[in-house]
Order: structure tokens, then C-alpha cells, then sequence
């Protein structure tokens, strides 16, 4: 059925899809200083081009598509709901190197966020979960992840990030 107001269902959907007024925020930022070693919680960090974040293991190619991981901060209390903790997971144990809060991630699919004053992301897909959450959280991780796992990002415009910075959709991406 047609709203006569908006016009077609299908531009409807589309600005739908397009509206996201509301500007999130860095809460948490992780690095990993090497394979398989925990997270190290930093206060900021430098994202260089089309690289990857300064003083994480991780090496992608440019143009790759998994050069910073996110997650949705708001997620953290419901996978420890699913697994029957007390207390919100903490970031670093889900290796993501951003947590945010206040925009759905999810939402952002294929678009580009401004962090801060001068980082541009692209957000390029999900990331999923892997077994690794099973030694992380115990017996259930992995599946307590499924749908919360984040999303990966490529480096548009590289410079600082700072935990508390806004972080906002970017018009016409």
C-alpha cells in the first residue's frame, strides 16, 4: 500500500533508510599490540589513511575493507544478557577497536562517519563473530554475538581519535 503523502513505498524506504539526524559518540577505543594478546584500552589513537590504527598488530592492504572494527557500545549489556552476566561485557574482550554509542551501527552499512574533527570512515560490512568468543566469554560466547559482532571500516581520511568524540553520519554517503 502507497502513502500518498510520501509518494511510492519504495521512496519512502528510502528516506527512511537515509534519515539518521542523531550524532553518536566514541566511548571506548581498543588496540591489540599483537596476535592473540588482550586489548590495550587507549585514550586516543592515530588512524593513518587507508592503513589501519597506530599501534595495533593489525596490517590490512590498502583499500581492504577491515582496517578498523566497530561495535555498537549499547550491544555490550545485551551480550551479557545473553550469557547471564550481571555487568555489560567489556569492549576489550570482544577485540573491536571502537565501541559507540547513540547511532545503530548497523544503520550505517555502506556509508561514511566523521570521528572527531578530521577521521573519515567507510563502513564496509559486518563483523561477524568468531570462535575465539567461545574462550573469551566461555560456553554460549559465540552465539551471544551472533547479530552484535559490529561492523569493519576502511580509513577514508585518516587523523586522531579521541575517546568522546562525536561521531557523525556524512552527507550524500
Amino acid at each position: 500500500m502507497a502513502f500518498p503523502f510520501f509518494g511510492d513505498d519504495k521512496s519512502v524506504v528510502a528516506r527512511l533508510l537515509a534519515t539518521l539526524p542523531q550524532v553518536g559518540r566514541v566511548e571506548w577505543i581498543g588496540l591489540r599490540p599483537a596476535r592473540r594478546q588482550p586489548l590495550l584500552s587507549v585514550p586516543q589513537v592515530e588512524a593513518l589513511t587507508d592503513a589501519h590504527l597506530t599501534g595495533d598488530h593489525a596490517r590490512p592492504k590498502p583499500g581492504g575493507k577491515r582496517q578498523v572494527t566497530l561495535i555498537q557500545h549499547e550491544h555490550l549489556a545485551s551480550v551479557a544478557g545473553f550469557l547471564g552476566l550481571p555487568e555489560p561485557v567489556d569492549p576489550g574482550r570482544l577485540r573491536r577497536n571502537l565501541s559507540i554509542s547513540g547511532l545503530n551501527l548497523l544503520a550505517l552499512k555502506n556509508r561514511r562517519i566523521g570521528i572527531g574533527a578530521e577521521v573519515v570512515l567507510e563502513i564496509t560490512g559486518e563483523c561477524h563473530p568468531c570462535s575465539r568468543m567461545e574462550e573469551e566469554l566461555g560456553p554460549g560466547g559465540y552465539n551471544a554475538m551472533r547479530g552484535h559482532g559490529g561492523l569493519t571500516a576502511r580509513i577514508v581520511q585518516g587523523g586522531s581519535i579521541r575517546v568522546g568524540d562525536a561521531v557523525r553520519v556524512l552527507e550524500g554517503a
